[in-house]
C-alpha cells in the first residue's frame, strides 16, 4: 500500500508540472514573445481558463503527503520553511498580478502587474527545480528523522557539505534546468495555442530553450551520477526503470524534430514526454526513499514515514474517487477552450 501511494503522489506533482509547467512557462517568457499589449493580452486569454485549476494538482499533492506520508509532511514544511514561505508569496503574487491587470485601463498599472506576473512565473520553476535537487542530494535530518532546518545557502556551497543549504552549486543548476525546460514547456504550448507574429517568436525562443534544456540535461545527469553513485543502485537492481530517462530522451528528441518540422502539436506532446520522464526516473531513483538524508541511516522511508494501514486504504479510496472527478473536469475545461487564440 506504501509503494501505490508513492506512486500517486509521483504521479499528482508530474501532473502538476505538466499542467502549470506551460503556463508558469508562459509567463515567464511573456514580456519577450508578446510585443505589445494586444498580443499580451493573447498570451494571457492562452492560460486564463486554466492556470488557477492547474494548481489544483500542487493542493492535492500536499494533501495526499499529510494523508499518506505524515512524518515527511511535517518535516519538510519544518526542513524548508524558508523556501515554503517564498514559494507561497510567489505563488500568491502571480495570482494576484494576472487577475489585477484586467481591472484599469491605464499604462503603467497593466505594466506594473504584468512585471509582478513575469517575475512570479520566472522564479517559481527555479525554486522547484532547487527543491527537487534538495530531495536528490539529501537534506540534514536529526535523530529520529523527525526534524531539521536548511537555511538558503551555507559554507561551503557545495553538494556534498554535511550541514547543506537550500543552495549551492548543484541546486542551481538543478534549478536553471528546471526553468529552462518549463519555459521550453510554455512556448510550445504558445506555439500551439497563438497565431500569426506572437506563434512565430514563440516559435524562435523555443528553438533557443530546447537547445538550453539539452545543453543543462546532458550537464546535470552524467553530474548527478557522479556526486550521488547510490542513485543509480535502483536502476541497477531493476533495469526495467531505465524506461523513464528513454522517455526523457525520446521527448526532447521529438520536440527538436516537431519544432524543425512546424509540428506543433507534436513539440508540445514531446515536451510532456521529457518532463514526464524526467520526473518519474527521480522517483525512480529515490525509492523506496521519500526524502533522503546526508546520514542515510536518517533517511525518511515509505516504510518508517507512512501513516497507519487502515488510513492509507480509506485514504486511497477517498482521494481515488477525488482524483477521478478532477480529471473529468479538466477534460470538459481543455475541450471548450480548445482551438487557437486569435491576437
Amino acid at each position: 500500500m506504501q509503494t501505490i501511494w508513492f506512486i500517486f503522489i509521483a504521479f499528482i506533482l508530474t501532473m502538476y508540472v505538466l499542467l502549470d509547467g506551460f503556463d508558469l512557462g508562459a509567463g515567464a517568457i511573456y514580456p519577450f514573445v508578446a510585443k505589445d499589449d494586444k498580443e499580451r493580452r493573447a498570451v494571457q486569454r492562452a492560460i486564463l481558463p486554466m492556470w488557477d485549476g492547474n494548481e489544483t494538482w500542487l493542493v492535492a499533492a500536499g494533501g495526499g503527503l499529510f494523508l499518506s506520508f505524515p512524518l515527511l509532511y511535517s518535516a519538510s514544511m519544518s526542513g524548508f520553511y524558508l523556501a515554503v514561505f517564498v514559494v507561497l508569496w510567489l505563488l500568491i503574487l502571480r495570482g494576484v498580478g494576472l487577475e489585477m491587470r484586467h481591472l484599469l485601463d491605464n499604462d503603467l498599472w497593466r505594466s506594473f502587474w504584468d512585471g509582478v506576473f513575469f517575475l512570479g512565473s520566472l522564479l517559481l520553476p527555479f525554486f522547484f527545480g532547487v527543491a527537487l535537487a534538495n530531495v536528490m542530494r539529501g537534506v540534514p535530518i536529526g535523530r529520529g528523522g523527525k526534524y531539521f532546518f536548511q537555511s538558503l545557502w551555507t559554507d561551503p556551497l557545495h553538494p556534498l557539505s554535511k550541514n547543506p543549504g537550500i543552495l549551492d552549486w548543484y541546486t542551481v543548476m538543478i534549478g536553471l534546468l528546471a526553468l529552462c525546460a518549463v519555459i521550453l514547456h510554455g512556448t510550445t504550448y504558445l506555439t500551439m495555442k497563438t497565431t500569426g507574429g506572437l506563434r512565430n517568436s514563440s516559435r524562435i525562443f523555443a528553438g533557443a530553450f530546447w537547445v538550453a534544456t539539452v545543453g543543462l540535461t546532458a550537464l546535470a545527469t552524467p553530474l548527478t551520477f557522479y556526486l550521488l553513485p547510490q542513485r543509480l543502485s535502483h536502476f541497477e537492481s531493476a533495469p526495467w526503470g531505465f524506461v523513464f530517462p528513454a522517455a526523457a530522451i525520446g521527448g526532447i528528441l521529438t520536440v527538436g524534430y516537431a519544432l524543425a518540422k512546424g509540428r506543433d502539436g507534436l513539440s508540445f506532446g514531446g515536451s510532456c514526454a521529457y518532463i514526464a520522464g524526467m520526473m518519474s526516473s527521480t522517483a525512480f531513483a529515490i525509492y523506496p526513499k521519500v526524502l533522503p538524508a546526508v546520514d542515510p541511516s536518517r533517511s525518511l522511508t515509505i516504510y518508517n514515514a507512512s501513516a497507519p494501514h487502515h488510513s492509507l486504504v480509506v485514504g486511497l479510496i477517498a482521494w481515488g474517487l477525488g482524483l477521478l472527478l478532477a480529471c473529468i473536469y479538466f477534460a470538459i475545461i481543455y475541450r471548450m477552450f480548445r482551438g487557437r487564440v486569435e491576437v
